[in-house]
């Protein structure tokens, strides 16, 4: 498994490595990746989710339950988290908000999904899908309120549940509970729109990272006690506690992964 896993960590390495190349080079540039970004939300994204349930053999539905108690009980334990570690790192007061949300929140839906494609097949985006619907009833709601340090921000917006990647995934709760089977012409479509996203997405991670002035890469001290703690620590401290909770292997080790996954671009929109 190891092995497998570095394999293609390394492929996705090269890619992301093309990218910058081609942002060098004036092939790509922030309008070409801004245009791409929004075919990736919008469209490929939503085709790799349902294409998971269309082709292939049909993802075990009775799963479903435990993989959102699952992901209500990691994002429990990543808040608890986030309450308290930035309390205690090097950095300024009006800061914990920004590393609190860090803690919370990875990019499940623009990175996770097609690294969870690359390393466990196709079919396991269905699960990842349904693990990153309570991740985006939180961000839209106690994120937005660490990113603006406005208690007034903590709100129910009903529209957060009808954006194109969860849409995706409803429908394709639908099709597993039902055992819906789609013509081959259908489920292709959806497959080849799909295996985009893998692709396009590293591309625009190359592409933003070259685009950063060098100085503004090296960070500071507490992004680095960040970037240990988001991609090493906790994933690990979430694996071994959902195994010793007696969660399966595959839904562990995908569960694992995503929040594995660098920290939500919907930090920056916050931002801006």
């Amino acid at each position: 498994m190891a092995t497998v896993v570095a394999t293609q960590m390394i492929v996705l390495f090269v890619i992301v490595g093309v990218g910058f190349m081609l942002r060098k080079r004036n092939i790509m540039n922030h309008d070409f990746d801004k245009m791409l970004s929004r075919f990736v939300i919008n469209v490929s994204n939503p085709c790799l989710i349902l294409s998971s349930v269309m082709t292939g053999d049909m993802p075990d539905s009775s799963l479903i339950l435990p993989l959102l108690g699952l992901s209500v009980l990691t994002y429990g334990i990543l808040i608890t988290l986030a309450l308290i570690i930035p309390r205690i790192m090097p950095i300024n007061a009006d800061q914990r908000g920004f590393f609190s949300f860090m803690l919370i929140f990875g990019n499940v839906g623009f990175i996770g999904f097609p690294v969870v494609a690359s390393i466990f097949g196709h079919e396991a985006i269905f699960y990842a899908s349904i693990l990153n619907i309570p991740n985006t009833f939180v961000v839209f709601t106690i994120g937005e309120m660490l990113i603006s340090g406005d208690t007034q921000k903590l709100q129910f917006k009903p529209k957060i549940f009808f954006g194109p990647s969860l849409v995706a995934s409803y429908i394709s709760v639908v099709i597993c509970f039902m055992g819906l089977q789609f013509p081959e012409a259908a489920s292709r479509v959806f497959k080849y729109l799909g295996d985009m996203t893998v692709p396009s997405t590293l591309l625009i991670i190359g592409s933003a990272i070259a685009a950063l002035p060098k100085k503004k890469m090296l960070g500071s001290k507490g992004v680095y006690i960040m970037t240990l703690l988001r991609l090493l620590i906790i994933p690990t401290v979430i694996l071994y506690t959902t195994r010793f909770l007696g969660f399966g292997d595959l839904i562990t080790s995908i569960n694992t992964l995503i929040i594995a996954m660098p920290v939500a671009s919907f930090g920056t929109l916050f931002c801006i």
